[in-house]
């Protein structure tokens, strides 16, 4: 049995990785594959804690998988899919006959066999299926086998949905309650019970975390108090108490915490507030200890968790959805003048710090400082403290998920706040509650209480510049703390204890309450309060300079706007962070390099979007250039090419002096979707490493502003660097004498470049074009294409032989010689002289201040040939 259990439970945990890795493409096949998951761990404890098989300690949690599945398998095959129908089915008919074979010897077991037999033939047949389609890229397939269907993908509007894990928490909800409503039918709470609560505890502390991904924090607090539950419930069972003797204060806590959820939950769903409103219900029997009133809130909450299933689950199908009654609750909403739900935008949860894959979780740790407090509370009144402990030690671990989360959000001083009260309740709960502690308290202990004392004191200090309410909550916690010290002493006053644990607790409670209405309602709103103290310069009062998440295009638009102003911007590479300015602007790329103005030999760099942007300039690189960056780019690759009059193109003016040395420049087109976005909008950018001379590189959002304080007018953020090593840094200024060098080795070996350009010097000899800047040419009157390499003469509207260059300038928008001179922002030769700001000969003189030969001789001071014959010394070409 021991052996079986083992295998069960690394089967369990592989078939959890195989439902988690195909959330977003199958989300019923996940809700099946997490659901037998949880069934499975479940039987493995069973199976290594126990030596027999007992009808009290494994019917309750076979019959509640047994109902969950089928009624998971109803709908499958009301969606069509038969493979997880049959899997469904049977193994919940398995369940079904094992439970018969339990209470009457050697019934079913044959049965049980069968079923399972089938779930192996229905995984073989889906196994060769998968096998051939691999082989076969896609083309062979069984009748039946498939999975994904693109309608079936359920989506909300701010990402992923959670309803495939919510099905699987509910799932778990219906194991609990059947083994707790065990002694209605006759069972007896047996001690391998267990195995079940703590596995539904496990599982729905993943669907929380999963949930808060899915940004649905209702929903993920929900189950994260579900989880607590189970925990406790469990330790319940473990000890043989009967709920007469459970915590009283900390129930009456979670009745209120639920009650509070159930309303705010009405906002989702009238159904998920409804369902809300049992569990308030079942925490005030507990809190009332009647037991036989708590076993009948159970049998109701199996009754209603099976109707939630079956909602939940035809709502992850296109065909069978059930209206969640929002309209209700909202219109009834609108008719109270003061109350204003907020509108479910997907921006709702943006972090404060740009990017983050994670609703917002700081209600929930405002919620675990509830229970905490009331906790405390208990112990004072209660002789039962090993119930008190999965509470506090449960509190602790959810406070460290919060703090997490909060970090991921750019939050650091909630992040900090949650850590180290998560130790705290940790540590002290398990020695307190766990009968160590009359052995250990006094000096040693004190010490230990002193520094988190003294910890607290510099957050407290920190809350001032917050808000009104986290300092209140954190000074709070420090009359907590001295309680400890107190009463580790031997100093503990008559009534300070309780005093300290009431104020805690309805400060969390406070908090919990403004934060649940600042996320659900536009008004009315319970304020948190303005910093009381405040502090001038960077990150005190001054406007913190806007962090947006990359992901977004307006995002990369609106940074786009701080640098065609002259600002300076952090953002994400396919490497680590970078400081950039738009090289349009010289005031700003001179501000960026003041940030490196103590590493004059870590000079700036170029980068461009692509290699269309060097266009205006192209004459004036070496061909063998020009194809090796071709072939190279975009990529990690940084090229040290020969410093040049061509570098006045970008309108760098006296700024150019900063980028690269008097000799060369270095010249980059990152493989990034970002940089290539925001480059397209601004032209190229001087670039520079993202924190002060001599530290190390930036690789996180969060470490930008951190690191560089107002020198940053904006950030764009998309959470840690995909790499952490920087680009190679190739020599190509004697490139001509077929040679080339490296500064530096980064992302991309040493041998891959030099392949690279192998393959380049292989194509230059046999006398290939370079065909960086051909473009294909539709031609809409005859439907010919034709290829142009920009090199024919416009002034007179007459192009190459495939008529590029039409009379009507109409044409393609890489088209360059129009006669009427409308094409291509690229587009050089113009007769009317409209184009492009790097357009090179109009016939009129109109153009860019650095285009080159007009007719009428007026132009950039850089531009040479003029019809007037007045230019530049340094350009070489004949009008």
């Amino acid at each position: 049995r021991s052996a079986v259990g083992i295998l069960l439970l690394i089967l369990a945990l592989l078939l959890a990785y195989a439902g988690f890795g195909r959330r977003s493409r199958a989300q019923l096949f996940s809700t099946v594959c997490l659901t037998v998951s949880s069934l499975w761990f479940s039987l493995g404890l069973v199976f290594i804690l126990t030596q027999q098989n007992e009808l009290s300690f494994l019917s309750p949690g076979l019959a509640a998988f047994s109902l969950g599945l089928f009624l998971i398998g109803f709908v499958a095959f009301l969606a069509k899919k038969v493979i997880l129908t049959i899997i469904s089915i049977s193994i919940s008919l398995a369940c079904a006959h094992q439970i018969a074979g339990l209470s009457v010897p050697g019934f079913g077991r044959t049965s049980v066999a069968a079923f399972y037999l089938l779930v192996v033939l229905a995984g073989v047949y889906f196994g060769v299926d998968r096998l051939l389609s691999f082989i076969t890229g896609g083309k062979g397939k069984f009748p039946g086998a498939g999975l994904k269907d693109a309608s079936v993908v359920v989506k909300s509007e701010r990402g992923l949905s959670g309803s495939d894990v919510t099905v699987v928490g509910l799932v778990l909800n219906l194991v609990s309650a059947a083994v707790l409503s065990g002694p209605v039918v006759g069972l007896e709470l047996h001690p391998a019970l267990i195995c079940w609560s703590w596995t539904a505890a496990l599982f729905q502390s993943g669907v929380c975390v999963l949930l808060f991904r899915a940004m649905d924090p209702l929903a993920a607090l929900f189950f994260a108090f579900m989880a607590l539950l189970r925990f406790a419930e469990g330790f319940l069972i473990l000890s043989g108490e009967p709920l007469s003797v459970s915590p009283v204060l900390c129930s009456a806590a979670a009745s209120v915490l639920f009650f509070i959820l159930a309303l705010f939950s009405c906002s989702k769903s009238l159904f998920h507030g409804f369902y809300s409103l049992f569990f308030t219900v079942y925490c005030i029997t507990i809190a009332a200890r009647s037991s036989k009133a708590a076993q009948g809130v159970q049998v109701a909450i199996i009754i209603v968790t099976a109707g939630m299933i079956l909602m939940e689950s035809f709502n992850m199908t296109p065909c069978f959805k059930i209206h969640k009654k929002q309209g209700y609750f909202k219109s009834l909403l609108n008719r109270v003048k003061c109350v204003t739900l907020k509108a479910n935008d997907k921006h709702q949860n943006a972090p404060h710090l740009g990017f983050s894959k994670y609703a917002d979780a700081e209600v929930l740790g405002h919620a675990c400082s509830v229970l905490a407090a009331f906790a405390l509370l208990d112990g004072h009144i209660s002789s039962a403290y090993l119930l008190l402990l999965p509470v506090v030690v449960g509190v602790g671990l959810l406070q460290l998920l919060c703090g997490s989360v909060a970090f991921s959000r750019g939050k650091t001083f909630e992040s900090t706040v949650f850590f180290l009260y998560a130790v705290l309740w940790l540590f002290w709960g398990l020695v307190r509650y766990s009968d160590l502690y009359r052995d250990v308290r006094g000096f040693n202990v004190a010490v230990g209480i002193v520094s988190l004392l003294l910890f607290n004191s510099l957050v407290t200090v920190a809350a001032l510049f917050l808000s009104v309410a986290w300092f209140a909550y954190t000074l709070s916690f420090q009359f907590i703390i001295l309680s400890f010290l107190l009463d580790a002493l031997g100093f503990l006053p008559f009534g300070y204890d309780i005093a300290a644990s009431v104020v805690f607790g309805l400060v969390s409670l406070y908090c919990f309450l403004a934060q649940m209405f600042s996320s659900t309602l536009e008004s009315p709103q319970i304020p948190l309060g303005k910093p009381i103290a405040k502090l001038s310069g960077v990150g005190g009062g001054a406007d913190v300079c806007p962090h947006v998440p990359a992901r977004k295009a307006t995002s990369v638009e609106r940074i786009a706007d701080i640098m065609k102003n002259g600002g300076v911007c952090g953002m994400p590479t396919d490497t680590v962070y970078v400081l950039v300015a738009a090289c349009s602007r010289p005031d700003a790329v001179v501000k960026a390099y003041k940030v490196k103005k103590q590493a004059e030999d870590r000079p700036m760099s170029m980068w461009i979007s692509s290699i269309k942007q060097l266009e205006p300039v192209r004459h004036l690189l070496s061909p063998l250039l020009v194809d090796f960056m071709e072939a190279a780019w975009p990529s990690s690759i940084s090229m040290v090419i020969p410093r040049g009059p061509w570098m006045d193109v970008f309108g760098l003016g006296d700024a150019a002096k900063h980028i690269g040395t008097p000799q060369s420049i270095a010249i980059r087109n990152p493989d990034c979707a970002v940089a290539t976005h925001l480059m397209n909008l601004v032209g190229p950018i001087a670039v520079t490493s993202a924190n002060p001379t001599g530290e190390a590189d930036t690789t996180h959002h969060n470490q930008v502003y951190a690191k560089l304080g107002n020198k940053v007018d904006g950030v764009l953020c998309d959470g840690p660097s995909p790499e952490n090593i920087a680009s190679t840094v190739v020599d190509c200024t004697k490139i001509e004498s077929g040679q080339i060098g490296f500064f530096r080795v980064g992302l991309i070996p040493k041998s891959k470049v030099l392949q690279i350009f192998e393959d380049v010097q292989k194509r230059h000899k046999r006398g290939q074009t370079n065909p960086a800047f051909d473009y294909d040419v539709h031609l809409p009157e005859t439907g010919q294409f034709c290829r142009e390499s920009g090199d024919s003469s416009a002034e007179s509207g007459r192009g190459s032989d495939c008529s590029c260059p039409y009379a009507s300038g109409q044409g393609s928008e890489d088209c360059a010689p129009y006669a009427s001179g409308q094409g291509s922002e690229y587009c050089a030769p113009y007769a009317s002289g409209q184009g492009s700001e790097y357009c090179a000969p109009y016939a009129s003189g109109q153009g860019s201040e650095y285009c080159a030969p007009y007719a009428s001789g007026q132009g950039s001071e850089d531009c040479a040939p003029y019809a007037s014959g007045q230019g530049s010394e340094d350009f070489h070409m004949d009008f």
